[in-house]
């Protein structure tokens, strides 16, 4: 070093050239100021989140809606559990139709066409119309198939006219007599068929056919009706007999055996014994018509009685005449 303090040319070049050989420590990734302010930033806030209580960080007034909710629900929950929503759609309907009749849309008006046997009642009932329904929500093919399955009636159609009208146009069935067997009651179509179990008297007028097998020969016993004339108004029903033959019985309780051949014949017998004896006041019980060449009578007690009186006074005369 000279006076000056600094180093000779020679010296500086030396360690110039030792620096050199030093090891040059390679730059590793390094974080822009930006980025590094912005993670210093990031993790203090999230301290800050975290000592902020959880009371300051919820929304105001939210405890007073939760504590709504809960009453609504407990509210709710006794409601249908306390059987009050059931009352209440048992009474006004379901909700969907509630509302539907609160906007206008509520059935003010059924037409019904096509109606003999049937009630106007049961027709609503099939069809599943009542005073809580909606026509929005009314099924008219769900009534139209409902209307159907009842056996009176062979064919619906159904229509919807809004705001609040239905049309109903039914073919009925048509009845066609009575039918009795074991102990019950139906109503048959021509046919034999079953349409209905008879259970009121709008069908009293109807021919009655007693028996096994008596529906599906039903039009046997009518066409004796149709030529038994005006005597055909005593003629109560008919009983099928092992499948055979009918026995009669008529309005004042009188039994009527027919023969299984040609029973129309007999029938015209019995026509004649009315119309020359006036055999439906005689005290007869039953009256057998199965024979062709006679008539077989069962008289009631009292008139048996009397007539063997008779014909024990007349044997008793016969018997003092020839002494």
């Amino acid at each position: 070093m000279d006076g000056g303090g600094r180093l000779p040319r020679s010296v500086k070049a030396v360690t110039a050239k030792s620096a050199s050989r030093l090891p040059v420590p390679h730059a590793g990734p390094q974080l822009l100021v930006g980025e590094r302010q912005g993670r210093w930033l990031m993790r203090r806030s999230r301290r800050s989140a975290i000592a902020v209580p959880l009371a300051q960080r919820l929304p105001q007034g939210i405890g007073n809606w939760l504590t709504l909710g809960f009453l609504a629900l407990s509210i709710g929950t006794g409601f249908v559990l306390g059987g009050h929503w059931q009352a209440m759609q048992e009474q006004y309907g379901e909700p969907r139709h509630m509302l539907a009749r609160v906007l206008g849309f509520g059935i003010e008006r059924v037409t019904i066409t096509g109606l003999s046997g049937l009630s106007e009642q049961e027709v609503l009932v099939a069809a599943g119309i009542d005073s809580k329904t909606s026509l929005v929500f009314f099924d008219a093919d769900e009534a139209r198939r409902q209307l159907e399955a009842t056996p009176l009636i062979r064919e619906a159609a159904v229509r919807k006219l809004y705001p609040g009208e239905v049309s109903i146009s039914l073919t009925e069935r048509e009845p066609y007599a009575l039918w009795q067997v074991k102990g019950e009651l139906f109503v048959i179509a021509a046919d034999g068929t079953v349409i209905d179990k008879m259970d009121d008297g709008r069908f009293a007028y109807l021919p009655l056919v007693v028996g096994k097998d008596a529906n599906i020969r039903a039009g046997e016993y009518l066409k004796l009706l149709g030529q038994a004339g005006d005597f055909a108004r005593h003629i109560r029903a008919a009983t099928l007999v092992s499948g055979r033959r009918w026995n009669l019985k008529l309005d004042n309780g009188m039994d009527v055996r027919l023969p299984e051949g040609k029973p129309e014949v007999a029938l015209q017998r019995l026509v004649s014994l009315e119309s020359d004896a006036r055999i439906l006041d005689k005290d007869v019980l039953a009256i057998d018509l199965r024979q062709p060449d006679r008539v077989v009578m069962r008289l009631s007690e009292e008139a048996a009685a009397a007539r063997a009186e008779m014909l024990k006074s007349k044997t008793g005369k016969r018997k003092g005449g020839e002494a």
